[in-house]
């Protein structure tokens, strides 16, 4: 009879979450085992293999629908054409990546031939790029417009590989907290999140007709929930309010309880606010939440989301402000 593995064992081994597997088995990639007496889930050789595969194929960019119809098929012929096709974008990406660097030489050399001086401030800099920049966008711009003109097909392209920010206010409103808990005992069967959904009828959604937030603590986390007017501490017992303070986020989209998914999200999301006025804001936690899903008599239109995405939605909100060095 094949060896059993924990679900925490194979979670320290792999470096994913928990929630990762149990997603993961939640859509049918794997399947879990209980032994008679053990309220843990086990996992033999066999699935450990198949996990082994799932995290593989998810470190190529290989999307779980994908994983799905290479699970589900006999023969090779799947897994060979969403590999072959994977080389086709990688070659693409590389192929516009050498042209993108081609052009920036170009215009470097151009750059170089304007003959700044050493003493040159940065501040001169910048002004003389954005004249560049407004030269590039007029019709008499003398420089080489096949450059610009391939530059914009270029950046539009590689662009699909940057994730669709959207920076949104949370305005401030009065919660229901967990207080900082595990992750554990924010989700076991009857624990806090189960106690919290008790009372969503003291609830008002804020964005995206979603009513509550997870702060993110590293081992732990905080759930809160918006409260309408007027609610008294005896009505959320034996949970306590909260003044939360709201704020500018940067927002992104990762599958919810992909972990793979979630990582790259985060990467990508630290990148972006690098390339703008914004600051990542160390003060506040970054935040996330799951839109539509609770919201009276939008079950329906949850549902439709989620089978024409073929995964859940989870946000993720990256607290930011104001870069210290933009010039106001």
């Amino acid at each position: 009879m094949d060896s059993l593995s924990k679900i925490t064992e194979i979670s320290e081994k792999y470096d994913v979450t928990a929630r990762t597997l149990r997603y993961y088995e939640s859509i049918g990639l794997i399947k879990s085992t209980r032994e008679e007496g053990y309220s843990y889930r086990m996992f033999t050789e066999n699935e450990v293999k198949k996990i082994e595969q799932i995290l593989v194929l998810r470190k190529l960019n290989i999307s779980i629908k994908d994983i799905q119809r290479i699970f589900d098929s006999v023969g090779a012929e799947i897994v060979l054409e969403v590999l072959e096709k994977k080389v086709e974008m990688i070659e693409e990406e590389v192929s516009l990546l050498k042209e993108l660097k081609e052009i920036v030489l170009d215009f470097i050399s151009e750059i170089e031939n304007l003959s700044f001086s050493k003493g040159d401030d940065v501040k001169f800099l910048y002004n003389k790029a954005k004249d560049i920049e407004s030269q590039i966008m007029q019709s008499d711009y003398k420089g080489k417009t096949n450059n610009i003109n391939r530059l914009i097909s270029v950046t539009d392209k590689l662009d699909k590989k940057v994730p669709d920010m959207l920076v949104v206010k949370i305005p401030p409103f009065k919660a229901i907290t967990t207080g900082d808990q595990t992750w554990y005992d924010m989700f076991k069967d009857g624990g806090l999140m189960f106690q919290l959904w008790q009372k969503t009828d003291l609830y008002k959604p804020i964005i995206f007709d979603c009513f509550d937030f997870i702060l993110s603590k590293g081992e732990k986390a905080e759930w809160i929930c918006a409260l309408k007017e007027n609610i008294t501490t005896n009505e959320i017992k034996p949970f306590k309010l909260k003044d939360f303070k709201g704020g500018l986020y940067a927002m992104a989209v990762s599958i919810d309880e992909d972990n793979e998914s979630i990582k790259r999200v985060e990467e990508k999301v630290k990148r972006w606010i690098q390339n703008t006025n914004f600051d990542l804001d160390t003060t506040r936690d970054t935040l996330v939440n799951m839109p539509y899903i609770y919201e009276p008599g939008r079950d329906i239109d949850f549902l439709d989301i989620e089978r024409g995405l073929g995964y859940k939605q989870m946000q993720r909100y990256f607290p930011v402000k104001l870069s210290s060095t933009f010039d106001k």
